[in-house]
């Protein structure tokens, strides 16, 4: 499903080069769970951005469900993200000014765009991915009408209107109560095994962590056992 060889990215500060991720290597199955940690400055952001193809490594290769993204310009890499990822943020990022059913819609409006028409079942498998949040009787509301776990829950149903393969959540549940985050980490884990979603998670938090099948810790731009090319360790 994922596949990363000897990935690099540096950043330019005029003639500084800062290096956020040194040459890492691992390798993701569909389906599986994977958590990535670190402390600030590790690298976790940048992974995820690489990840989500929001930004191109400086070196090596990203395997992404049989395509190498590495050398994709711009216009691919928004079509990559369109149809094989999904993000789900720890700010919610909804429109505030248009309903949940329409928040949910949009990814499948821009699609629609790209095609040259527009789907007659928008509407439809919007309401259906609401539904399977547990939000059928919310879709007709404004974001700030809803709770924190509920807005998260309108933003796990955007990420998941296109059937991405990848879901990337970057601290779902880091602006939610104890209770409420861990209704959102069931319903994530849920979804991962009815839909066998690939699904990455950037937390601070160990008990998050603890429930996903693989932990990635970065420390300094590597996978922290010192040579950066760890394989992630087997699922128990």
């Amino acid at each position: 499903m994922i596949e990363i060889n000897d990935l690099t990215k540096t950043y330019y500060l005029g003639s500084l080069e800062v290096p956020a991720l040194r040459g890492i290597s691992f390798r993701l199955e569909r389906g599986e769970v994977v958590a990535i940690m670190g402390q600030s400055g590790s690298g976790k952001s940048t992974l995820m951005n690489v990840l989500g193809c929001l930004d191109l490594p400086t070196s090596g290769q990203y395997i992404l469900d049989g395509q190498d993204v590495s050398q994709m310009n711009d216009d691919q890499l928004a079509e990559i993200r369109n149809r094989k990822i999904g993000f789900v943020f720890q700010q919610f990022n909804l429109l505030p000014r248009i309903t949940v059913r329409r928040n949910v819609e949009l990814p499948l409006l821009y699609g629609a765009r790209n095609n040259g028409h527009v789907k007659t079942s928008i509407k439809e498998r919007a309401e259906a991915t609401l539904t399977s949040v547990g939000l059928a009787e919310r879709m007709n509301h404004h974001p700030m009408e809803l709770s924190g776990g509920q807005q998260q829950r309108v933003a796990i149903a955007r990420a998941l209107i296109n059937e991405p393969a990848l879901l990337l959540a970057d601290e779902p549940t880091g602006n939610l109560d104890s209770h409420t985050g861990a209704e959102i980490m069931s319903l994530l884990l849920g979804l991962n095994k009815e839909r066998n979603l690939t699904l990455v998670i950037v937390t601070h938090d160990p008990s998050i962590a603890a429930q996903t099948q693989r932990v990635v810790h970065l420390r300094d731009g590597l996978i922290e056992n010192g040579d950066g090319h760890a394989t992630l360790p087997e699922s128990s």
